[in-house]
């Protein structure tokens, strides 16, 4: 697997473990669950791929 840049969207790099404040709602996969914007989401997981996170928001 490549180290992919994951970058958010005011090109500042983010590392495993960064906090990040969600700009728009989002739709948890699988779920019927939506994380609303503003949220503060804590310890970021990268999975490899640039456009995904993993994350607990509870």
């Amino acid at each position: 697997m490549t180290d992919a840049i994951v970058k958010d969207s005011n090109g500042t790099t983010l590392k495993e473990g960064d906090s990040v404040t969600l700009i728009k709602d989002l739709k948890v996969k699988g779920t019927s669950e939506t994380i609303k914007r503003g949220t503060l989401v804590k310890n970021i997981r990268l999975n490899g791929n640039p456009g995904e996170i993993e994350c607990n928001t509870k």
